[in-house]
């Protein structure tokens, strides 16, 4: 009887070992659970901050190659390396290693990204001044090309002022009738039955840019029934007819010349009435003037 108590007792102090060891266990392994989901926990949140990290550094990227009109290969190289750390982050299993591994490639990406943001950053101010300097230069040239479309036209307008200058001019342009005696005298009238032939006369104005040497008028008396007396002959400068009553030829040195010319009379001489003598060099007419017989 008195074993049998024993071996109870026994048996009881073996079962409460067991059940406190149980228990022991139980409470550690709850307690090994519960440290697992923290640090699961934390592992999760510190991944997600590196992603947030890593996604703030492409952001700067982003906005460092839009600032940009050619794009800095480096910064494309070093936002694709970024893009491709996300990636792996993102499918890579939570744990302490492989976390401290990215965040290093992370601390080495951000001095890669300050390094290459300053230099950006410099390239960005040189391109700056550079292009100043170049509106600058354009705008020099801008203003010389004014300057030289200037000069060509006022070349242009002084080169045809100095074209339209040397030509002959004529002044004090006269019409009138005279009788020619035999003598060779001339003796002004204003009667056309007595009129033997029609002088011109005018004088030739002195004009240093015009060519010394060898010159010619065109000389055109038109009469009262609109008809051109003289020899009446036709000459052509470029698009234009000139009809003209004699040609007065002169050499001319320069300086006021004074010429006169002699228009014969038809068959019938001259008919009554008014009129018209015109100069022209070439096309150009250059004087004329009115007179009448009666």
């Amino acid at each position: 009887m008195e074993n049998t108590n024993k071996n109870n007792l026994g048996l009881k102090v073996a079962l409460g070992i067991a059940l406190v060891l149980f228990l022991g266990a139980a409470f550690a392994s709850f307690n090994l659970l519960n440290e697992k989901r923290e640090t699961e926990a934390q592992l999760k949140e510190e991944k997600q901050l590196v992603m947030n990290d890593l996604n703030n550094m492409a952001k700067q990227y982003d906005i460092a190659i839009q600032d940009n009109e050619i794009a800095n290969d480096k910064l494309v190289e070093a936002k694709a390396r970024i893009q491709g750390l996300m990636d792996s982050l993102q499918v890579s299993e939570t744990n302490v290693k492989s976390l401290w591994r990215y965040k290093q490639k992370y601390l080495s990406l951000q001095k890669e990204m300050d390094v290459l943001l300053e230099e950006n950053d410099r390239l960005k101010i040189e391109n700056e001044l550079l292009a100043t300097s170049l509106d600058s230069t354009k705008l020099q040239l801008e203003e010389r090309t004014m300057f030289t479309d200037s000069l060509l036209v006022q070349n242009t307008e002084l080169a045809e002022v100095v074209e339209n200058a040397a030509v002959l001019q004529t002044v004090d342009l006269k019409g009138f009738g005279v009788i020619e005696r035999t003598s060779g005298k001339l003796i002004p009238t204003e009667r056309a039955g007595r009129s033997d032939k029609i002088r011109i006369c005018f004088t030739v104005a002195k004009n240093t840019l015009v060519q010394a040497g060898d010159q010619e008028l065109y000389i055109q008396v038109i009469d009262p029934n609109n008809n051109t007396l003289g020899v009446n002959e036709q000459v052509q400068f470029e698009e234009e007819i000139l009809n003209y009553s004699l040609v007065s030829r002169f050499n001319y040195e320069n300086t006021n010349l004074n010429v006169c010319e002699f228009v014969e009379p038809k068959e019938d001489g001259f008919e009554k009435g008014r009129y018209v003598v015109n100069v022209f060099n070439q096309k150009n007419l250059v004087s004329s003037t009115e007179f009448t017989l009666k």
